[in-house]
């Protein structure tokens, strides 16, 4: 599934080619994604001027006067940018064009993501309203972690993956930033002292905005707005590498199962 780090890419690719642009035509090919794609989405953005593009969470968003688009990639989402006289394929279910002869265009696999709309602020929204901060911004810090953590007794990975806690931070990065921070996935949220949250706070940072520079990770289905990999799967320090020795202490990387997802760690390096 694509996580923080390839949905800022996504949006930062696609953005420079509509951001300002007035859409023309809606075309939906198949509306049955995780939630039905609204039969009025053509009425509400033909005419309108795509005003901004923001990515929350793992949503991109954009707006017009008349209300927002919201997108999730969903497992195997992918969002291209074409020319509209590009013959769609099997799995490309919506497309939004503009009057400069560009298309963006949804296309996703397993169906799993969404293109919904809401013409009431979008904060307000059911999917966004309950999110956290995003991490990548000062109100995210290891105070905050340790204020949120306080007698809870879930373990940090799934704690920190909690979008009400912090948005966005997904199940490759939390491994990686915990592995940085030398913090065992499964120790008790409501255990780890305020000075490890401090470091944590920052190697999830670092982490997320590494990963932005070299494009996400491509492990399986993800691609770029432009179709070519993200290149950050070549610094991953432990997720995906069961079995592989560990590039600090040389012991073997371990791999359970924590929140019903793939955990990577060192037992060595991580307490």
């Amino acid at each position: 599934m694509p996580e923080l780090p390839e949905v800022e890419t996504t949006l930062r690719g696609i953005e420079p080619h509509i951001d300002g642009q007035i859409i023309s035509n809606v075309i939906i090919r198949n509306k049955n994604l995780r939630w039905p794609v609204p039969g009025t989405l053509k009425k509400n953005l033909v005419g309108q001027k795509l005003k901004q593009l923001q990515r929350r969470g793992k949503y991109i968003l954009l707006f017009t006067d008349n209300g927002t688009v919201i997108l999730h990639l969903g497992m195997s989402g992918s969002l291209r940018i074409c020319d509209a006289k590009t013959t769609p394929e099997k799995h490309d279910h919506v497309d939004i064009e503009f009057k400069n002869g560009k298309v963006l265009r949804y296309r996703d696999p397993r169906r799993f993501g969404c293109v919904l709309w809401t013409s009431k602020p979008v904060e307000e929204h059911k999917l966004i309203s309950p999110m956290g901060p995003e991490p990548l911004t000062d109100e995210f810090d290891g105070d905050y972690l340790h204020a949120k953590s306080r007698k809870r007794k879930n373990n940090v990975k799934g704690f920190i993956m909690d979008s009400k806690i912090v948005t966005g931070v997904g199940n490759i990065y939390a491994s990686e930033a915990l592995f940085r921070a030398g913090i065992l996935p499964s120790r008790q949220s409501g255990r780890v002292s305020k000075e490890r949250y401090q470091l944590l706070a920052k190697c999830i940072k670092e982490v997320l905005s590494e990963a932005i520079k070299q494009g996400g990770t491509t492990l399986k289905d993800f691609t770029r707005a432009d179709g070519k990999p993200g290149y950050f799967k070549q610094s991953l320090k432990v997720y995906d590498r069961a079995g592989l020795n560990c590039i600090v202490c040389k012991q073997k990387i371990k791999q359970k199962t924590l929140n019903q997802r793939s955990t990577y760690y060192c037992s060595q390096c991580q307490h």
